[in-house]
């Protein structure tokens, strides 16, 4: 359970993190900045029914702090931020900055979450190397919840 949540909330809780890592992807690729992202995606959010909040949460949350969440990341990467997987790397910039902030929704959640995504829309193993970073972060970042 995520926090308490109904199933409902959950769902919503589910669709914002998707539309959150195509909006991430788009401002990684584009350069651009998250409110001119945030527009296109706009119309979009409309017709699909998601946490709308926790959306903007996460985008903006993730764009203002980029160069923290790579510095959280980075001790438990083969490689470079940059140079990890587009895809991939909005997944765990999403995934550090829900363990980082949202207290409230369990890290098995973030993680699992966070694998679908990568299941989804990344490269064939690219879940494994997300589960792998992740983990390890949780296990940083909350500890006394992963040692539970």
């Amino acid at each position: 359970m995520s926090g308490g949540l109904d199933r409902n909330e959950r769902m919503l809780r589910t669709r914002a993190r998707r539309r959150a890592l195509q909006a991430l992807y788009a401002w990684q690729l584009s350069g651009y900045p998250m409110r001119q992202v945030e527009q296109q995606f706009a119309h979009e959010q409309a017709e699909e029914l998601a946490d709308l909040e926790y959306f903007h949460a996460m985008i903006f949350g993730v764009e203002n702090e980029r160069e923290e969440l790579d510095a959280a990341l980075r001790p438990f990467l083969d490689r470079d931020p940059d140079l990890v997987d587009a895809i991939e790397r909005a997944i765990l910039r999403l995934g550090a900055w829900e363990l980082r902030h949202r207290m409230d929704v369990p890290y098995r959640v973030v993680i699992n979450e966070a694998l679908e995504l990568a299941k989804r829309f990344g490269n064939d193993q690219g879940h494994a190397y997300v589960n792998g970073v992740l983990d390890q972060l949780a296990a940083r970042e909350r500890a006394a919840e992963y040692r539970a």
